[in-house]
C-alpha cells in the first residue's frame, strides 16, 4: 500500500562490504548481453559542465523484463581534492517502473569503480592477445587501481607493469597495492613504455594525448577509459584508423568516447562479440582499442544486485517513503 511504501539507503561501506568482484563481473557481463540483445535500454546521455568548474551527468535505462528501472547521476569535481574529498561522485537510484516510486538510493561510488574495471577486464578477455605479459597503465588512481586489478584477476600471464603518474613522481602506495602479484615499475618515458607493452590502460582525466601514434606496436591492446565527455581524450590521432575498435555503445562512444575524435571509424559493440552476434579473429599484428564509455546498464546490474542482498546482509537503512 502507498502509505507503507519503504525506501532502502545503502551507504558507502555499506555498498563496499556487498560487492564481490566476480559477482560484479557476471552482473557487467549480463548488462552487455542485454544490451546486446536489446532486452535492456539505454537512455540518451546527459554529460554537462557546470559553471563551478564540475561536470555532472545522467545515465539511465531499463530492464522490462525484470522490473528494473533507474538511473546513475554522476560526474567530476576536481576542486573537491583541495576539501580532502573524491572528486568523482555518483549516485544511483532503482525505481518502481510501474509506479515512478523510488526504490533504492545508492552511494554509486564504488559502483562505478567497480563495474568500470570489470568491463575493462571483460574487454581484456575478448581483445587482447592471450598469453600477454606486459602492461602499461596511465594513472595510479582509484579507476586505474580497480582496472589493474580486474587485468591481474582475469589475465594472470601478465607480470611486467610500467606505469605513469600525471605528476611524473612514483607512488608507493599504489605500488605497494599490488606488490608480489607483478613486477611495477614507475616509468616517465610514455612511447617507450607503450612500444614494450602488448597492452596498454588508460585511465586518466583524458586532457590530451598520452602517447605518440608511432609507439603502438603492431598486436598491442588498449583499453581507453578516461574520454567519457565531450571533449576528452588520451589517444592521438590516427590510432583509431589503425585499429580493430570495440565500444561499449556506438552511440555513446561517438558522442562522449574516444570515437568523437573519428566517428566515421567502423566499431563493434562489445555486447555483440559476447553474444556472438559478431566474430572476432584476433590476428598478430592486431591493434585493438576498447572505448569504454560506461553503460547505464553496467550501474542497473550491479545496483540490482545490491538491492536485493542487501536484506539479507542486514545493510542499508529502510525509511518510511509514504505516497
Amino acid at each position: 500500500m502507498p502509505a507503507d511504501a519503504r525506501l532502502l539507503l545503502l551507504a558507502k561501506h555499506e555498498v563496499e562490504q556487498l560487492l564481490v568482484p566476480g559477482d560484479v563481473l557476471e552482473a557487467v557481463r549480463e548488462a552487455f548481453l542485454l544490451h546486446s540483445e536489446g532486452e535492456g535500454r539505454v537512455f540518451p546521455v546527459v554529460r554537462e559542465a557546470l559553471p563551478t568548474g564540475g561536470v555532472f551527468g545522467i545515465k539511465s535505462g531499463s530492464i522490462p523484463a525484470q522490473g528494473v528501472l533507474g538511473f546513475k547521476a554522476a560526474g567530476f569535481w576536481p576542486g573537491n581534492r583541495q576539501a580532502g574529498g573524491e572528486p568523482h561522485q555518483a549516485t544511483v537510484m532503482l525505481v518502481d517502473p510501474a509506479t515512478g516510486r523510488p526504490l533504492c538510493v545508492i552511494d554509486g561510488n564504488a559502483i562505478t569503480t567497480q563495474r568500470t574495471g570489470a568491463a575493462g577486464g571483460l574487454g581484456l578477455l575478448q581483445l587482447a592477445r592471450p598469453g600477454s605479459t606486459r602492461l602499461c597503465l596511465f594513472g595510479a588512481g582509484v579507476q586505474a587501481q580497480v582496472q589493474l586489478e580486474f587485468a591481474l584477476r582475469l589475465m594472470p600471464s601478465l607480470r611486467e607493469v610500467r606505469y605513469l603518474t600525471a605528476d611524473g613522481k612514483p607512488n608507493p602506495g599504489f605500488e605497494a597495492k599490488f606488490a608480489g602479484r607483478c613486477s611495477i615499475t614507475h616509468t616517465l618515458d610514455a612511447n617507450a613504455a607503450v612500444a614494450d607493452s602488448e597492452v596498454v590502460i588508460t585511465a586518466t582525466p583524458g586532457k590530451g594525448p598520452l602517447f605518440d601514434l608511432q609507439a603502438v606496436q603492431p598486436g598491442t591492446h588498449l583499453t581507453c577509459v578516461g574520454a567519457d565527455t565531450k571533449g576528452k581524450r588520451e589517444v592521438p590521432d590516427g590510432l583509431l584508423a589503425r585499429a580493430r575498435l570495440v565500444v561499449d555503445d556506438l552511440t555513446q562512444a561517438r558522442q562522449i568516447g574516444e570515437t568523437q575524435w573519428a566517428p566515421e571509424t567502423p566499431a563493434t559493440e562489445l555486447g555483440d562479440l559476447l553474444t556472438g552476434k559478431a566474430r572476432f579473429t584476433r590476428q598478430p599484428a592486431d591493434i585493438t582499442v576498447f572505448d569504454m564509455t560506461g553503460l547505464a546498464l553496467q550501474d542497473l546490474t550491479v545496483a540490482r544486485l545490491l538491492y536485493t542482498r542487501a536484506p539479507a546482509a542486514g545493510l542499508g537503512q529502510s525509511i518510511n517513503w509514504p505516497w
